[in-house]
């Protein structure tokens, strides 16, 4: 299995506090063993990110993802829940 950032993801994730990116690690490795743990809580996403899907970081922050081929995820954002779901 392969992820891939894109540049919008990476310039967040670089904004982000020391222990929310600890945390991104943390869950990015769950996810590379079992993408479907149900710490992350892995779900499609509706509207106008249909055809995402999303995972959970920490309380309230979320990384939104895409399968782009056979194991190989596109990660592209990480945010607060309401600023992913309010755009």
């Amino acid at each position: 299995m392969k992820i891939l950032l894109h540049k919008k993801f990476d310039k967040k994730f670089k904004k982000l506090n020391e222990g929310e990116k600890r945390k991104f690690i943390e869950r990015r490795n769950l996810f590379l063993k079992n993408q479907f743990d149900s710490i992350l809580n892995n779900h499609s996403l509706h509207g106008p990110l249909k055809g995402f899907r999303s995972i959970n970081i920490t309380g309230d922050l979320r990384a939104v993802f895409q399968e782009i081929g056979k194991d190989v995820f596109l990660f592209v954002k990480i945010d607060t829940h309401n600023n992913l779901y309010s755009e």
